[in-house]
């Protein structure tokens, strides 16, 4: 039986061993700009506190908004301890006061009362540091109230007095309401279901 002989046809080492040819990876043929391009160090930085946090399993498994989630809380529960919810939220209310100045403008300008729910939850660190699950769609967002996990650790050691359906009704509806009211855009807030689902509408 004859054996078979190798090639002896020298290599092309203009070609890579895999994948498209060299000439074929253009700019437009390469992943898209993630917008990120000159801010690696800072990527790098943020991806090293997010897995820093997330490794947190005591005395409970932390999420990327557990330090906001306790900012919110000690505030809230400062004024809640003196008497002073109703004026903390207007206080709140007066500092975004020209955030939704402006909103409020380019809503008459446009019509486009959607941009009430935009500038409110998509547009804002504010909300979606917070609330990592929001999903949006027309006239209407829907999310998870992120109180539960903290206030469920930090009321057992005396941290908090607060429970979940206080925070959401004494404090962050009549807040978002305030907003809408602001925006001249009247929102319709839902009561939590019991996995702390809630739903915001235009009305």
């Amino acid at each position: 039986m004859a054996m078979m002989q190798g090639s002896n046809k020298p290599k092309d080492e203009s070609k890579p061993a895999g994948g498209p040819p060299l000439d074929a990876m253009t700019a437009e043929n390469l992943a898209p700009p993630t917008g990120m391009e000159g801010r690696e160090e800072d990527l790098a930085k943020a991806m090293q506190i997010l897995v820093k946090t997330m490794k947190i399993q005591k005395p409970y498994p932390h999420d990327t908004n557990d330090a906001l989630i306790k900012a919110h809380l000690n505030a809230v529960q400062f004024a809640k301890d003196n008497g002073m919810l109703e004026a903390y939220i207007e206080h709140d209310l007066n500092t975004m006061k020209p955030l939704l100045e402006r909103t409020k403008a380019m809503i008459e300008a446009t019509g486009d009362k959607e941009l009430a729910l935009v500038m409110n939850f998509e547009r804002t660190g504010c909300f979606f540091q917070m609330f990592l699950d929001s999903h949006a769609e027309p006239g209407k967002r829907t999310f998870t109230f992120p109180f539960r996990k903290v206030l469920n650790a930090a009321r057992g050691i005396g941290q908090f007095d607060l429970t979940e359906e206080e925070v959401f009704d004494t404090w962050w509806r009549p807040r978002y309401l305030g907003y809408g009211k602001a925006v001249g855009v009247e929102l319709k807030i839902s009561d939590m279901d019991e996995d702390g689902k809630v739903i915001v509408e235009i009305a």
